[in-house]
């Protein structure tokens, strides 16, 4: 992914209900497959030789390291836990439907036997393609396969040495007397098309990332973008040889969709002043790939209400796991899916297949909510549980039943009486419109408690 640490604030500003600059984003038309949108949380997995040095997915380029010295983890890469059936297994239980792979990575690697380079896991001691019984895994488990693949390559001989390159403090006019840029995008085309028709159908790509000399507020240079990638012609091909396949937004032109990296947008993401398809990626920790020392997890509610955010706001959220240098998840990782998992058991029809509200719904007490609607059912995700009432505006006449979702308990409420007075047993204070949700006293024991409320047909 791209690492933002060396810069002095390594997360970009949160990002309101505001427009994303053409062409770095998605096109103001975009439009992704209804599966995608009813699926809304996947499972990225950052996975390679770089677990084996366990601190960062970055490390080749943040230790500067040469090609030989780095060659040590791909000497010593057995994946002797590699089990791509539990992590499918897994993902499926947390209520993910699909998941992105890293096929490669910025130094490199290749999880697959590519015919076009030996800097492969079939160089390795494991020796076997690790993709395809990763694509078979997670079939079996009904989860569609995304590649993640990065555009830099610090390890090919014709990537140029760039401000982010491992070698950017050597001499870098000498380094890249005898590479030809022209020669790796030919290189990088012929791996695209190795993933889309060795492990087809394939859903969704999520290349990883371009970048200007002045990227990221740090000194880069020998920057590189859809020129330099190819990237129109990288794309008509993902469009001819997977018609349905979803690109992300990092090749410097127009893709199906934003994507918010380590940080919760506070609205819709909008092109040209219309909303378009997002994911936010996220972390469970600071690091996308393995580091054992790296010990700020995020937390099974913090993710859950994650998630609802960006659902409410009509995004989807593409949560990162970093297997370890062997190819086992660590017990943190377990732990964590399977809190996430128990909340989607019983909630997971307040966010599968659900968005935005689309009433003119307004949240009057307490403020700390986030309302989703699928279809003819509005759902209030409790951040905060409130003393005995949530004031729900606008929803005069349209109420027909509430529950409690995770146990189908009753939820009584009461359109508000404008005439009623602030005080004695009548609740006043609210506008005409108002509904008024009366709750137990004592907060249900589930992550994010969650109201699902009927509505009845207008005529």
């Amino acid at each position: 992914m791209t690492d933002l640490s060396p810069a002095p604030d390594p997360s970009p500003a949160p990002c309101p209900a505001s427009d994303i600059a053409l062409p770095s984003g998605a096109n103001a038309e975009a439009s992704v497959p209804d599966w995608f949108t009813e699926a809304r949380f996947g499972m990225f997995i950052h996975w390679g030789v770089y677990a084996l040095a366990a601190r960062h997915e970055w490390v080749m380029t943040r230790e500067e390291m040469d090609a030989a010295t780095y060659q040590r983890y791909l000497d010593h890469f057995e994946a002797d836990r590699y089990d791509p059936r539990d992590w499918a297994r897994r993902a499926r239980e947390a209520g993910m439907r699909y998941v992105v792979i890293t096929a490669k990575h910025h130094d490199g690697f290749c999880l697959w036997d590519s015919d076009l380079t030996d800097w492969s896991v079939a160089s390795t001691p494991h020796g076997r393609d690790l993709l395809g019984p990763f694509v078979e895994a997670c079939r079996a488990e009904g989860l569609r396969i995304g590649f993640y693949y990065s555009l830099l390559d610090w390890h090919h001989p014709d990537f140029t040495v760039d401000g982010l390159h491992p070698l950017r403090n050597g001499d870098v006019e000498t380094l890249n007397a005898g590479r030809d840029l022209t020669r790796y995008r030919e290189y990088l085309h012929g791996h695209v098309r190795e993933l889309l028709t060795r492990y087809a159908p394939v859903s969704y790509l999520f290349f990883d990332f371009s970048y200007s000399d002045d990227d990221h507020k740090r000194d880069v240079f020998n920057g590189k973008g859809a020129a330099e990638w190819g990237s129109e012609e990288l794309l008509a091909m993902c469009r001819e040889l997977q018609p349905d396949i979803i690109v992300n937004d990092r090749l410097d032109v127009p893709g199906d969709l934003v994507s918010p990296e380590q940080y919760q947008p506070l609205g819709p993401m909008t092109v040209a002043g219309r909303p378009v398809p997002w994911e936010a990626c996220q972390t469970l920790n600071g690091s996308w790939g393995y580091d054992r020392d790296e010990l700020h997890h995020k937390s099974p509610e913090l993710l859950v209400r994650m998630l609802v955010d960006g659902v409410s706001n009509g995004g989807n959220l593409l949560l990162n796991v970093a297997p370890d240098g062997r190819g086992a998840l660590p017990p943190v990782v377990r732990d964590t899916l399977a809190g996430i998992g128990e909340w989607m058991e019983l909630h997971e029809r307040s966010v599968r297949g659900a968005g935005p509200v689309t009433l003119p719904v307004d949240v009057l007490g307490p403020s700390d909510v986030r309302l989703t609607q699928r279809g003819d059912r509005l759902y209030l995700h409790l951040f905060a549980w409130p003393m005995r009432h949530v004031h729900l505006g606008g929803l005069g006449g349209r109420v027909a039943y509430a529950q409690l979702l995770h146990d189908g308990s009753e939820i009584r409420w009461t359109e508000a009486d404008p005439t009623v007075r602030a005080y004695g047993s009548g609740m006043g204070g609210l506008p005409a419109g108002a509904v008024t949700f009366e709750l137990p006293v004592l907060r249900p024991d589930v992550l994010v408690p969650v109201v699902e409320i009927f509505l009845r047909e207008q005529g």
